[in-house]
């Protein structure tokens, strides 16, 4: 038990002396140094505490998100310091050996003093990333964007060319706590006036009672032409709690499950419907979640029974890794699929055009925005909320529109 403990304490210690030198040695205040070291000492305590006396099978909650956050916004900028602060440290080693070598013995210390000029430019660095951080969880995660696709197929019905479809993904309720950006989302989703509305899964981080205060406000998404339609994602199964029996986990499912209904949506569990206009008809296939690294319940053969090749077929399938190892290579030919499940890694940088990048994509080959092989098309939305870490940097919450047109067949 004391060995666990021994390596963090003793990096964090590192990690702590080597912030301090930096405060140190940019001011010779000592009212604030001493407020550095309480302040410090204060977060620590408060951390410590919260990781010694949580019910690790409590599932993620408004305090666990909040220690999370305060974890991170403390000690990134920290981490940052004691990078270079040691890079330093090694340039000062090796110069105080040649100092020796040379034979100047007028230097007091074998090592040389460290350089206010450093510490400023390592204090200047480092508030790049708590910045970043702060501004995730306090205007981050209710940034809320609206992302435009049109995507084009030879195969599209034609009595659905024009066809226009709102997809939002993980919404994770357990999370919010603020209901004036919540509806604003919600009103932003009606603003779309799409044709139809489709969520591809975790509606609660864990349990069904997280959404409870905000059924009637995602009641308020409109109905649309052709309808409102759900999948399940990997939080919706209860997997990360520990649940006093199985007959509890089965219950909190099924009102998870009757959560859908609750909102009016209709919740596909591996299965399809087929919505008509004029002569034409689109099958929407809903698969329970299917991950490479995660719960696998989703069957795509039981979902698409009664269909065909020639069908045209929207599947919602909450992890892009589903996609990638099935649905893309399958005979039934899916030409549209809509998933979830990665937020983006709720950190990354995108510039349209020019740079898209995330620590996700090295877990995720499909983690953000469309993907195509040969005329099979995947959109991985970025996620309506927020988990683990309660904000967003560079990955803002998206709601999805997306506009199928009819294109002519190429020979």
């Amino acid at each position: 038990m004391i060995m666990r403990w021994l390596i963090p304490l003793l990096l964090l210690s590192i990690v702590e002396i080597y912030s301090f030198q930096v405060v140190k040695t940019v001011t010779k205040t000592k009212l604030f140094l001493w407020i550095y070291v309480f302040v410090s000492l204060a977060i620590l305590s408060y951390i410590i505490y919260f990781i010694a006396t949580y019910d690790r099978g409590a599932g993620q909650n408004k305090q666990s998100l909040f220690t999370i956050g305060l974890l991170l916004i403390t000690m990134v900028p920290k981490l940052v310091l004691t990078l270079i602060l040691f890079g330093e440290d090694v340039y000062r080693f090796l110069e105080g050996i040649l100092i020796r070598f040379m034979g100047d013995n007028d230097q007091g210390s074998f090592l040389p003093a460290r350089r206010k000029f450093v510490s400023q430019v390592a204090l200047g660095i480092a508030a790049i990333p708590f910045a970043s951080l702060l501004y995730g969880m306090t205007i981050g995660k209710y940034n809320f964007k609206v992302i435009k696709q049109t995507l084009f197929f030879p195969d599209l019905p034609d009595d659905f060319d024009g066809i226009t479809i709102t997809q939002i993904s993980d919404i994770h309720s357990g999370s919010f706590d603020n209901s004036e950006k919540i509806q604003y989302a919600i009103d932003l989703i009606n603003e779309q006036n799409s044709d139809l509305v489709l969520f591809t899964g975790d509606i609660v981080n864990t349990h069904a009672k997280e959404m409870h205060p905000w059924i009637d406000t995602f009641k308020g998404i409109y109905n649309p032409k052709f309808g409102k339609y759900s999948v399940l994602g990997n939080h919706d199964y209860g997997e990360y709690f520990q649940w006093n029996s199985e007959a509890e986990k089965e219950e909190n499912f099924n009102a998870i499950k009757d959560i859908h209904r609750q909102i009016d949506f209709k919740l596909l569990l591996n299965e399809n419907l087929k919505i008509k206009k004029g002569n034409s008809e689109l099958a929407i296939v809903g698969v329970e979640n299917w991950g490479k690294h995660f719960k696998k319940v989703g069957d795509l053969a039981k979902a698409s029974e009664g269909l065909t090749k020639d069908d045209f077929k929207i599947l919602m399938s909450h992890d892009p890794s589903h996609w990638d190892s099935e649905v893309q290579h399958d005979e039934k030919h899916y030409q549209l699929t809509l998933s979830g499940h990665t937020h983006g890694f709720q950190f990354g940088i995108e510039i349209p055009g020019w740079l898209k990048w995330s620590p996700v994509q090295y877990v995720y080959k499909q983690w953000a925005g469309l993907y195509d092989n040969l005329g099979r098309y995947v959109y991985v939305n970025r996620g309506f909320g927020f988990h683990a870490y309660p904000g967003r940097v560079g990955i803002m919450p998206e709601i999805t529109v997306l506009e199928l047109k009819k294109s002519k067949k190429t020979v």
